[in-house]
Parts: C-alpha cells; sequence; structure tokens
C-alpha cells in the first residue's frame, strides 16, 4: 500500500499521481526523475512514460485501506499541483483525505499559484500540512507569501535543496522548516552558515526546525558519500516537529 522511501520526516508515501516538469533552480538534479527511470525499468506502474506527470488511479485510495493511523506524505514522486492534474482527480484526492480523518497527510509543491487559487474554493482538511520549496529567495519567498494565506493545522517550509543564503525570512504564519543539502554526483554545495541562518531564526521565531541532511557537501565544504557527512550540526542532532505532533505522528 505505501511506497518504501528514506524521506526521514514522513511514515509513509501515497502517490496518486506520479512524474513531473521541472520548473525552479530547485528541480535540477531532481531524484524523483532519477528514480522514475529506475521504476520504469522495473516495469512500475505510473512510470510507463519515465518521469512524464500522470495520474494513478489504482493508488488513490490506499489510505483508505490503513486502518492504523499514518502520517502520508503525498505524491513524493510528483507534484498534485502539477499544471496536467486534472480538477476532477484533485478533488478525488482530497475526498480521500476527508474520509481518513484518522490519517495525517503532508503536501509539498513548488506550484503555490495553483494550490492557493484551488483551496480558494474549498476548505483545508484538519489532517492537512501543507508546504512549499523554498531553495531560494527569487524563487522561494514569493511561495512563502502564498502559504502563510492559508489557514492550515500545520504552514511548512522544506528548504532541500537549499541553494543560497536565505538572509532574513518572513517567517509569520509558518509552523515547521525543513532544511537539506543536495545529494548525488551533480550535488550544488550548502554552506553550513545558511543552514545555521534559519536554524536561529526558528528558534527566535518558536518555529520547529528540522535538519534532514548535509547531503554530498559536508559542512567542512568537503565533498563526499552523503551517509559520511551526517546530519549533525556542531554534534547534534536537530530534528524538531511542530507541537500537533503529539497528537498526530508517532516519532520514532
Amino acid at each position: 500500500m505505501a511506497n518504501k522511501h528514506k524521506i526521514e520526516w514522513t511514515e509513509q508515501t501515497w502517490n496518486p499521481s506520479a512524474g513531473c516538469t521541472k520548473i525552479s533552480s530547485g528541480c535540477k538534479n531532481c531524484y524523483a526523475e532519477t528514480m522514475a527511470i529506475r521504476l520504469q525499468a522495473m516495469g512500475v506502474e505510473g512510470y510507463e512514460n519515465g518521469f512524464k506527470f500522470n495520474t494513478v488511479s489504482s493508488r488513490l485510495n490506499d489510505p483508505l485501506k490503513r486502518k492504523k493511523p499514518a502520517v502520508y506524505f503525498v505524491s513524493s514522486m510528483s507534484d498534485i499541483f502539477h499544471n496536467d492534474m486534472p480538477k476532477d482527480f484533485l478533488n478525488k484526492i482530497f475526498h480521500v483525505i476527508e474520509e481518513t480523518p484518522h490519517h495525517t497527510f503532508q503536501i509539498l509543491t513548488k506550484r503555490a499559484d495553483r494550490m492557493f487559487e484551488y483551496f480558494l474554493q474549498r476548505e483545508i482538511p484538519k489532517n492537512i500540512w501543507i508546504g512549499v520549496t523554498v531553495e531560494n529567495k527569487e524563487e522561494g519567498f514569493p511561495r512563502i507569501d502564498k502559504l502563510r494565506q492559508l489557514k492550515a493545522s500545520v504552514l511548512f517550509l522544506s528548504a532541500e535543496p537549499l541553494l543560497e543564503d536565505l538572509g532574513k525570512m518572513n517567517l509569520e504564519n509558518i509552523d515547521w522548516v525543513i532544511v537539506g543539502g543536495e545529494s548525488g554526483n551533480k550535488a550544488r554545495p550548502m554552506k553550513k552558515e545558511w543552514v545555521v541562518n534559519i536554524k536561529q531564526q526558528c528558534e527566535k521565531n518558536n518555529i520547529a526546525f528540522f535538519f534532514k541532511q548535509w547531503g554530498t557537501w559536508g559542512a567542512d565544504k568537503v565533498k563526499r558519500n552523503k551517509k559520511l557527512n551526517g546530519k549533525e550540526i556542531d554534534g547534534k542532532i536537530w530534528q524538531q516537529y511542530p507541537e500537533v505532533i503529539e497528537q498526530q505522528f508517532a516519532v520514532v
């Protein structure tokens, strides 16, 4: 029912859509694209055309089959607010979410405009966390401005891959910030001071801060296997969750 994954800030992944289109700087070395090519070679449904966007009806009702509460990252291999996502299928996704209030659904998008327009027409269910990608200031900050206008149980930012110093951020109405460096042979460097800047602003604003990983480039600016670089900041792991997590997320 759920895809295997290595995303530390969630429990399960649910992919009622697959594939995507690159629209911003953060998309350049997309992990999902690389994985989609592998899944295509394995004959997995939804990846017949590699990374081309499509809906996968056979996975639409998966959360309905699970009685034990879970936290789902929705479309980890796609973006449900993709321009090619039919509105009627998007409505079906949210119907499943509404029918499974015992689950929590994390939705992350780079398409904040369509997300914002969609939620102007419907109330956001209480079991949804909404987030946007913030890889840099030029493309990420406008997404934050759209996000902060929504009313959801949790509004979060994913600064992964973090591509530059974000400077002073407007974190009004934001509940959670995830930060991570890029992985892979073509990974772009992430500097320690960029990470510390975000961490300090989260602390000042009482916002949960989750540092996922350094990625291919370590805190010492040396390129190596991401497992060796780890996820510590000055010898400590920072993986906080929003306060609502105590009720919705069983942290392992």
